[in-house]
């Protein structure tokens, strides 16, 4: 009795196992997901970068693609914070150079970041407390 419940749970974890490592006949099925995800990926991208260009004026597409180079997750942010007002209908018009800059300057203000640093010494066993 226990048996066929065995082998049913070791057939499952090899399928579990293959479909992890694209190995076996299901790899065919993962990739088609894979690339269905990577093509919906895309395509979102592409939605993205036309409505950034919609709003956005040509120096400050240049400014947020230079400030991606460094900081990735910093442009993306303020895109999304870009998206989401125009989206609101609070962006009546282009996004100039110098809003974007007013702009990352809120954002900087608003996520700084405060530093502490503590220095403890090491105490030594012939150090003295005297």
């Amino acid at each position: 009795m226990a048996d066929p419940e065995l082998e049913a749970i070791r057939q499952r974890k090899m399928q579990e196992l293959m479909a992890q490592h694209g190995g076996g006949g299901g790899g065919s099925q993962n990739s088609d997901q894979q690339k269905a995800q990577e093509e919906a990926k895309r395509e979102s991208d592409e939605r993205r970068q036309m409505m950034l260009s919609q709003v956005l004026s040509s120096e400050a597409r240049e400014r947020i693609a230079r400030i991606a180079l460094v900081k990735p997750e910093k442009a993306r942010g303020v895109e999304d914070v870009i998206l989401r007002a125009a989206q609101m209908g609070q962006i009546v018009e282009k996004v100039s150079e110098e809003k974007l800059i007013s702009l990352l300057e809120q954002i900087n203000t608003q996520t700084s970041k405060q530093t502490k640093v503590t220095i403890q010494r090491r105490r030594s066993v012939l150090d003295d407390d005297d």
